[in-house]
């Protein structure tokens, strides 16, 4: 079939490949302009652009679909279906209709719980024991569109965000597949979402990430689980004489108490308002991720160490 691949970070590459893979003619790749990032603040192509363009892709950067000119152009590909995976770019109605078959999205989290913007996230920070990718028809709504397919990926009792992203890229790019072939044989039957069960996924906001020792540390373990690797969940400790935010990057219960935000041990356990979380992995700013042994040897918390 020919598609048009709309997408920008990391999570939508898988996907690109294994459409191409499975023969499908990529007629054009969507994806959000170059952006300046880095010290330098130089104009970086999305993930996806590179890879795009390292397959030999046509490539369009549109930094919004409104105008009559982008919409003709988009119609005038005469694709059979458009895929959609983390565009961040809002597709008006006349961009929904401009293909053969509709336009379908691969969404990070099993509709209707957790549309919106930070799905893995989210899951992980409430606590959830399973997520997976839904596979929607779009329409104008926040990803209320009728869901095609589904896959259910278990969440680890440790698993970090990052860890369940790349799950759930690898796990939605061959659901993406199987969606293509059921479309391709008229047999892709799509259901409106049940009406119950709807949450909504908001961006991380930067006052959620620094970690509050006095919540229980199922919740503190989740919340630092939830904001790994990006953008972290910190605390702040003395070194030398000066503030320092630390990122903890992973983290584990340990059943022993204290008093809140209180060190209890030489191995980084920090008491919470109801149990202990250890932290395993940490980083100091401008310094790579360390293990919390390599941690403690340039900064000795001892025990009985109250964070400020």
């Amino acid at each position: 079939m020919r598609i048009i691949f709309m997408g920008t970070p990391d999570f939508a590459v898988p996907s690109l490949r294994a459409i191409r893979a499975a023969g499908h003619d990529i007629v054009a790749v969507y994806t959000q302009p170059p952006r300046q990032a880095g010290r330098g603040m130089a104009l970086r192509k999305s993930p996806l652009q590179q890879e795009a363009e390292r397959a030999g892709l046509s490539v369009r950067t549109p930094a919004r679909l409104r105008s009559a000119e982008e919409q003709e152009r988009f119609v005038s590909l005469q694709a059979d279906a458009a895929v959609v995976v983390a565009y961040g770019i809002i597709l008006p109605q006349p961009v929904l209709d401009g293909t053969r078959h509709g336009v379908f999205n691969l969404h990070a989290s099993l509709l209707p719980r957790w549309r919106g913007a930070a799905p893995i996230n989210r899951a992980i920070m409430a606590g959830d024991r399973e997520s997976g990718v839904s596979i929607m028809r779009l329409d104008e709504g926040l990803d209320t569109g009728p869901v095609c397919l589904e896959a259910r990926v278990p969440i680890g009792r440790d698993m970090t965000a990052g860890e369940l992203h790349d799950a759930l890229a690898a796990s939605g790019a061959t659901l993406l597949v199987h969606a293509l072939s059921a479309l391709e044989r008229g047999q892709l039957d799509c259901r409106p979402q049940a009406e119950n069960g709807v949450t909504y996924a908001e961006k991380i906001d930067p006052g959620e990430t620094r970690i509050d020792w006095s919540r229980p540390a199922p919740e503190v373990h989740d919340r630092i689980r939830g904001l790994a690797p990006y953008p972290g969940a910190w605390f702040e400790v003395d070194i030398n004489g000066k503030r320092e935010r630390i990122r903890a990057l992973r983290s584990t219960l340990v059943e022993v108490s204290g008093a809140p935000a209180t060190v209890l041990d030489e191995h980084l356990t920090f008491a919470c308002g109801e149990g202990a979380v250890r932290l395993t992995e940490v980083q100091r700013a401008g310094k790579k991720t360390m293990t919390a042994d390599e941690f403690l040897r340039g900064v000795p918390l001892r025990a009985g160490t109250k964070l400020g």
